[in-house]
């Protein structure tokens, strides 16, 4: 399988996939295979112990699209030069205690196209996302402490509102898991 080449002035595209049916077999793939590299380069994005292989990721993803619903459970898919460079999850509960939050979850972005401004991308779209088609007031994700994640997140408007501390437990590595809040959206 081919790498992504990194694209310079390309403009980033940021697709929604809102149903099953949105993910077809190729961009399912590159989401796979988006996924597997992020985690095997240490990204903090549900698999903790690297190496991954596809067999590892795609059950989760195959879960994870399986969910999608327009009103619950989104993805947010950036593209550069027509190549998937990263990706989120976006989620909110069916809850009636709490129909004006969601969550943000699996932010990653491919690193052949780090510094190329796709998390922000993304972070500024998700944000968009979830006020003026959801209708939701705030946002929350959880981020693994010692990556400088808060930071990234903090530059965007997101603020720590706690810490587990040393809830993440790595090879005698512990992390604590960094909670993040954007509020007013």
């Amino acid at each position: 399988m081919t790498q992504p080449t990194r694209v310079e002035h390309d403009v980033i595209e940021i697709v929604q996939a809102t149903r099953p049916e949105d993910m077809t077999p190729e961009v399912s793939r590159e989401l796979v295979n988006c996924w597997m590299t992020v985690a095997n380069n240490g990204g903090a994005v549900g698999f903790a112990f690297p190496p991954v292989s596809i067999d590892d990721v795609r059950p989760a993803a195959d879960q994870l699209i399986a969910d999608l619903d327009p009103q619950y459970n989104l993805l947010l898919l950036a593209k550069l030069g027509g190549v998937l460079a990263g990706w989120l999850n976006l989620s909110r509960y069916r809850d009636p205690l709490v129909p004006h939050w969601g969550t943000v979850k699996r932010v990653q972005t491919h690193p052949d196209f780090r510094g190329c401004g796709i998390g922000a991308a993304l972070m500024h779209r998700v944000r968009e996302v979830a006020r003026d088609e959801l209708g939701l007031e705030q946002l929350r994700l959880e981020a693994r402490g010692g990556e400088g994640l808060e930071d990234f997140d903090g530059r965007l408007g997101w603020q720590e509102i706690g810490r587990w501390p040393g809830a993440l437990r790595f090879d005698h590595d512990d992390r604590d898991e960094v909670l993040m809040l954007l509020a007013p959206l």
